[in-house]
């Protein structure tokens, strides 16, 4: 005996799409300073992620100017850029050598380097065990 029913065309299995990798979400202020950084043409724009170490702040923004005028205006721009949006560092330091300028903002430091010094402090070597997060991993 045979079932009358009309038959429904069995549907394909298709693969599943893939998946994009989930990008890191940072503070806005975080992604406040890397637009201003960017802005400047900052050179090797990271973040270290060091909520899960022992740090005494949750973020390192790391960028590189090329010469030190170019290191002061990275620096400049992103405290005005921050500061438009009222928040304020608590402490600038090396702004007049302009090898190694620090603005602490308690949650997040932000470090613009001249290239050598970079490379002899190398603040990515030294906190290995932070999550290093490219500034092409970060959504637009």
């Amino acid at each position: 005996m045979t079932d009358a029913r009309p038959r429904r065309p069995r549907a394909r299995k298709t693969a599943a799409p893939a998946k994009a990798p989930s990008r890191p979400r940072l503070p806005k202020a975080i992604q406040t300073a890397l637009a201003a950084a960017d802005d400047k043409k900052a050179l090797n724009l990271a973040v270290l992620d060091l909520r899960k170490s022992d740090a005494f702040t949750d973020f390192f923004v790391i960028a590189t100017g090329a010469n030190p005028r170019q290191v002061q205006a990275i620096a400049d721009g992103v405290e005005q850029a921050l500061k438009a949006d009222g928040v304020r560092p608590s402490n600038v330091e090396g702004f007049q050598r302009a090898e190694w300028i620090l603005l602490d903002y308690f949650d997040f430091v932000v470090h613009v380097f001249s290239p050598a010094a970079r490379g002899f402090y190398g603040l990515e070597r030294l906190w290995a065990t932070a999550k290093l997060i490219q500034i092409s991993d970060v959504p637009a």
